[in-house]
């Protein structure tokens, strides 16, 4: 943070002198308000180029003064529940669907409840891989594989949760959606920050990215993914361990050698990610790969 000048007054001094201007029609105009202070003028379509770099340089000020050099990435689908809920999900469908025995969409619902309840597994997996990662990080002054997700919930909400159980602190990074997303109860509050571009978001999951961890999700969890692949396939950021939760279902949605035989990707791209099972298994290699320091921070 750079020292305040002793020769004048800072931003927040002004703001709050401007406050207490003497209200007449010239001070009351929207033309009068300090342009850092003015919310309407902020939002306007010219101030996009402003809004992305205060949305890329907020969190990253306010992470290196808590002092997180690295983090962990989890991504995952925010509809997939703990076990409980799931059991209790499967309960319901199958209820209704014997209220209704000629209903397909109740049986398609029964359906879909039990893959649910069978994926509910990596809730846990997830949670325990957040403890593994945050125990980490004690007794260490600086944070060095600290827990970030997109902030939502399911798989979002159990990698948070662990980092909580351990006592460590986690990130949130949440956007602002018209559906769905909201903080779970999990993120440390000061690392818990909220976005309106998709893309700034995206630069922050690796700004500080010592590993990603994909457990199975929908479009998001998708993009996340390819995004991060690309970025190493095309050499744009440094090499960092990618840990695919799930072979059976990753290998069921996407069929990966399909792409080395049409010759769109070389068969070595193949060697960018690994499947894992178990968060032991994760934090194993995760741990394996910053020991011999890989996955360092990039510019």
């Amino acid at each position: 943070m750079g020292k305040r000048s002793k020769f004048f007054p800072s931003a927040r001094e002004d703001a709050q002198a401007a406050e207490r201007s003497v209200r007449t029609p010239q001070t009351l105009s929207p033309a009068y308000r300090l342009a850092f202070n003015d919310n309407d003028f902020l939002v306007r379509e010219e101030l996009r180029p402003v809004r992305l770099q205060l949305e890329l340089l907020k969190p990253e000020l306010l992470l290196s003064e808590r002092g997180i050099d690295g983090t962990i990435g989890i991504f995952g689908s925010a509809r997939i529940p703990e076990p409980a809920a799931a059991r209790g999900d499967l309960e319901r469908a199958v209820a209704a669907a014997a209220a209704a025995p000629d209903d397909t969409a109740a049986a398609k619902a029964v359906r879909v409840a039990r893959r649910r309840l069978d994926t509910s597994r990596y809730y846990d997996e997830a949670r325990k891989l957040g403890v593994l990662i945050s125990n980490a990080n004690k007794n260490s002054q600086r944070f060095n594989c600290v827990v970030v997700t997109g902030g939502g919930p399911g798989i979002m909400e159990a990698a948070n949760r662990g980092a909580h159980d351990a006592g460590m602190p986690s990130i949130g990074l949440n956007i602002v959606l018209p559906f769905e997303q909201k903080p779970n109860d999990y993120i440390t509050p000061e690392l818990c920050f909220n976005f309106h571009y998709f893309a700034i978001r995206k630069m922050h999951f690796l700004m500080r990215a010592k590993a990603l961890v994909v457990f199975p999700g929908g479009f998001g969890t998708l993009d996340e993914l390819f995004e991060s692949l690309t970025l190493i396939q095309t050499q744009k950021v440094k090499p960092f361990p990618v840990l695919i939760f799930g072979k059976a279902f990753w290998e069921r949605v996407i069929h990966f050698e399909a792409l080395v035989e049409e010759g769109t990707i070389s068969p070595e791209d193949l060697n960018l990610f690994h499947y894992v099972e178990t968060a032991e298994e994760a934090w194993e290699h995760i741990a394996r790969q910053l020991g011999h320091g890989q996955g360092t921070a990039r510019e």
